[in-house]
């Protein structure tokens, strides 16, 4: 049965599209998808992103067991409210899943997962969660809305209760702050400032409905990926997997290696390392015409192939562009083959766009 959130009723009454997405059902536009992707970059748009999984650890061990379980390290979060993005890894390197991790207090931190992969994280963190004695609990009573924009911050502090707004405007990048059962976190998945807001999933619907009369659009998954790969965003399922690690992602700034802490995946990574050779994540600008899907070759002559993980048009540079794994001694030029056609491609590094401002050349 596919599972919906708690806007769900909401969607409908907009008029949105809806569409299955990993088992959700969820909206894809609500009119036009290149106008939602606009009003994001250039003024203030919003998200129902309350099928993706928080979940709540508490106990003694729960630092160790982060420790254990996160490429990244969570003792770089001394903190309240600071966060840090990172991959949770099988012991061969493969990405089980990319979240975000918040230090709320000591033996309480708080998770936010993917949707499509919910099960499974909850199934790996409650194995070791078990073994540390760390009480693991999803809050599937939480709803979950991103707000996204130049003036995302503002539109979301004036629906505040007056009593949160200077903090709630006071946070800095990547923290979050509690209030009850409203968590405000300085995060996003679009390139823009904004905040993701975690609440009662009962007041959703109206903290929803007053957003858009405060003039914030609602947006739906096509922008929210238009948005996303314009910043160089990786998708789980398609920039990262089981079978392949952060090395080879783009994500090795999220990998902590200085020291001793001994987490899994930890000797796969520093082999892989060693050997050397490791494909890179890199972006692609397509000069031809055409548009850039995944899953098509990426040829780069003497180099090797490589493919594009991520694909699509691009509404604020007006033109396609990817991401795109390639073999390590890939050059600036590549060709890439749309259903037989040879088309050329310019290689740049990630972002393409952030804040609004086109950061390769065009």
């Amino acid at each position: 049965m596919t599972q919906r959130t708690p806007l769900h009723p909401v969607h409908l009454e907009l008029g949105a599209r809806m569409v299955d997405f990993g088992g959700w059902d969820m909206p894809l536009a609500y009119g036009s998808q290149i106008e939602e992707h606009h009003a994001v970059r250039r003024d203030a748009g919003m998200f129902d992103v309350s099928h993706m999984c928080v979940v709540d650890l508490h106990g003694a061990a729960v630092r160790d067991l982060l420790s254990r379980l996160l490429a990244n390290d969570v003792g770089r979060l001394k903190v309240p409210g600071k966060a840090l993005y990172s991959c949770m890894l099988r012991e061969d390197g493969g990405v089980i899943d990319d979240l975000i991790a918040y230090f709320i207090e000591e033996g309480w931190f708080r998770l936010v997962v993917n949707a499509g992969t919910a099960v499974k994280d909850l199934e790996w963190i409650g194995r070791h969660a078990a073994q540390a004695g760390v009480k693991v609990a999803p809050r599937r009573d939480l709803a979950m809305i991103a707000v996204q924009g130049p003036n995302a911050r503002a539109r979301v502090v004036s629906q505040m209760p007056a009593v949160y707004q200077e903090r709630v405007l006071a946070l800095a990048p990547f923290f979050g702050v509690a209030g009850g059962e409203l968590f405000v976190a300085r995060t996003g998945y679009t390139g823009e400032d904004g905040f993701e807001v975690m609440l009662p999933a009962v007041q959703a619907p109206t903290f929803w409905l007053a957003l858009k009369a405060a003039g914030v659009a609602p947006c739906g998954l096509g922008a929210r990926d238009t948005l996303r790969l314009e910043a160089g965003m990786n998708l789980y399922g398609n920039d990262m997997d089981e079978g392949v690690g952060p090395l080879e992602s783009g994500l090795g700034w999220t990998v902590v290696l200085d020291g001793e802490r001994d987490f899994i995946g930890r000797e796969a990574l520093v082999e892989q390392k060693r050997r050397g050779g490791l494909r890179r994540l890199v972006g692609l600008v397509l000069e031809d015409r055409g548009v850039l899907r995944a899953h098509q070759r990426v040829l780069a002559g003497e180099a090797g192939e490589g493919e594009i993980t991520s694909g699509g048009w691009s509404p604020t540079m007006e033109r396609s562009i990817a991401l795109a794994r390639v073999p390590a001694g890939t050059g600036d030029r590549v060709q890439v083959d749309l259903r037989g056609r040879l088309v050329s491609a310019r290689v740049v590094k990630p972002p393409f766009v952030r804040h609004g401002q086109v950061l390769v050349n065009v």
